[in-house]
């Protein structure tokens, strides 16, 4: 599993979904769910690949951001 300080490294910036979910803290059936219903951070597909890159991922979770139960959110 990649860390959060490995993950930042400029010379590695594309996860894998196994470890851009354990990034974000969820499974990986999780982030693949999302995925297909459009919920997820963005992807990219690199041939039959899928991967994430560090950045749209805290894009992602800047904008799932809440400060209480109540926010209104896309998620």
């Amino acid at each position: 599993m990649m860390t959060k300080s490995e993950a930042r490294d400029p010379e590695k910036p594309f996860l894998t979904t196994v470890e851009a979910a354990a990034w974000l803290r969820l499974t990986k059936n999780t982030l693949e769910k999302m995925r297909v219903n459009g919920t997820g951070p963005a992807y990219r597909k690199h041939g039959r690949y899928v991967r994430y890159h560090i950045e749209d991922l805290v894009e992602y979770s800047q904008a799932n951001k809440r400060k209480s139960t109540s926010d209104v959110g896309r998620s």
